[in-house]
């Protein structure tokens, strides 16, 4: 799914409007009636609801959605700065609907305190939407206030207000923090950025039939992978085949201390389907591993550290997991890349020995995979104060070294050296322990193997993980699930795939 700003947006439903039989109000209807329809669906349990309604066309979707939802048979009321207020000219016409109805309540903002709505009152949010280019102030930014202490279930209509679609909010910014944004056709990047994305909770994206001429010939660089995308990156596996059909990979991991990193790695290449994998570990892992992973085969590469990168012929190589930083390491490493061409995947103790020296970086095989958390990052290219300044680096230094850099994140974004962006949205914080990382190496490197693409290997690499981390988060909590056990649902995940 593409991402488009908030610009291309008020042009696609300019473009929806001029090219289809439906008016502007028509279309706001459309996505009223979309809203209304989630929210009645979803929220059964609660009986009243408070719309807090702006001046522009996000209050006007306001306006309709309150009147819906009393149609459906809810108690609502409204609230809008004051009763004098002018709006835009389909916010007007919905607010005269919604003055049809006697039995919905509307109110000033300064009655607020005098409401004694309870913790059953969801209250909606409808006061600004992608227009918005300023810090909100002033009564607005009150109320807003008033209503982030409150512990009622909150909604978005499109955007949580005092957010902006596309860019880091300002300093002292006052938003709307809600539970749920019901927002419209597509993501935005606010929704998938660590500073940004709290405020808007869960992302429900509400299809409103926009024209679909505009949103495939429109270009943009930055997309989220939905399941339309995995669904043409994915190849079933042939009844017709053989081990050497599905490649060989080679995971150089693994020190004294530190094995289980390897393990975890070697394990999630074998899962992932990798026709031969073989470890490349110190001698001090070999019990370990041959007991393990006995599917793995086993090549001595040191006594407790890594001093030898043994690559096995036409395999793929992924290093990192475990490495350690040993002397003896760091200078056998910078030997192998030194005299080594083809792509590769790079990951962990890899990367921090590469960014002892920038000048390494160099060694990069142009087409290999890197993929660092943000610290990793950092060491390696610099600090940024944000991830939005994180991710515009990112494209450049993909693009310069002409490698695919996986940025991993809440939600991880694969980099292009033509400087596409991709967000993952599976996954969970039940992720965020030591060996997950290690588990998606493996996995990337055996997509390679397998002959995917390095664009198209980290893009399903990163959704099978995060997929396979919805199911065991689901099985045994976010907080108790263990990289094991994603390593254990990579099966799930498939057989749905291949359905």
């Amino acid at each position: 799914m593409k991402i488009f700003t908030a610009e291309q947006i008020r042009h696609w439903d300019q473009f929806t409007i001029s090219s289809e039989p439906v008016s502007s109000i028509q279309l706001m209807e459309r996505a009223s009636e979309a809203l209304a329809g989630w929210i009645s669906e979803n929220c059964k349990n609660y009986r009243k609801f408070t719309v807090f309604c702006g001046n522009g066309n996000n209050g006007g979707d306001g306006f309709a959605v309150a009147r819906i939802l009393y149609l459906k048979g809810f108690d609502v009321d409204v609230f809008i700065k004051d009763l004098k207020s002018k709006f835009s000219e389909d916010g007007a016409a919905n607010f005269k609907k919604l003055r049809d109805f006697s039995g919905i309540s509307v109110k000033e903002f300064k009655d607020i305190d005098q409401n004694n709505f309870d913790n059953k009152t969801v209250i909606i949010d409808a006061l600004f939407g992608t227009g918005l280019s300023r810090n909100i102030e002033g009564e607005y930014k009150e109320i807003i206030d008033k209503l982030n202490a409150r512990n009622n279930v909150k909604i978005s209509v499109d955007l949580p207000s005092g957010l902006f679609a596309d860019s880091i909010l300002q300093e002292d910014s006052t938003v709307f923090k809600v539970d749920y944004t019901l927002s419209f056709q597509s993501w935005k990047k606010a929704f998938l950025h660590p500073e940004t994305g709290p405020y808007a909770g869960k992302v429900i994206i509400l299809n409103i039939d926009l024209n679909k001429e505009y949103a495939s010939d429109t270009e943009t660089n930055d997309f989220v992978i939905d399941d339309s995308v995995i669904e043409h990156i994915f190849k079933p596996r042939s009844e017709f085949s053989h081990k050497g059909t599905y490649g060989k990979v080679t995971l150089a991991a693994g020190s004294y201390g530190k094995i289980g990193a390897a393990v975890l790695s070697a394990r999630a290449a074998l899962k992932t389907g990798t026709g031969l994998t073989f470890t490349l570990a110190p001698k001090c892992g070999y019990e370990i591993l041959q007991t393990s992973c006995p599917e793995a085969m086993f090549i001595e590469g040191g006594e407790n550290h890594i001093h030898r990168f043994e690559i096995e012929k036409d395999s793929v190589a992924g290093i990192g997991p475990g490495l350690g930083t040993d002397t003896g390491t760091q200078k056998a490493l910078i030997q192998f890349l030194k005299d080594y061409t083809k792509p590769l995947v790079l990951d962990a103790d890899a990367l921090n020995i590469l960014a002892q020296d920038k000048e390494n970086i160099k060694l990069i095989p142009e087409k290999s995979i890197i993929t660092p958390h943000p610290k990793e990052f950092e060491r390696l290219f610099g600090k940024q104060e944000n991830s939005f300044q994180r991710l515009e680096l990112a494209r450049n230094k993909a693009k310069e070294f002409q490698i695919y850099i996986v940025l991993k994140d809440h939600h991880t974004q694969v980099v292009t050296p033509e400087g596409r962006v991709y967000y993952n949205i599976t996954g969970n914080s039940g992720l965020a322990k030591g060996g997950s990382g290690d588990i998606l190496t493996g996995i990337i490197t055996s997509l390679v193997a397998q002959k995917y693409s390095e664009e198209q290997a980290a893009i399903l690499g990163i959704w099978l993980h995060g997929k396979a981390a919805d199911f065991a988060a689901e099985k045994y909590s976010r907080e108790s699930m263990l990289p094991t056990d994603v390593i254990n649902e990579l099966g799930n995940v498939f057989k749905i795939l291949e359905k």
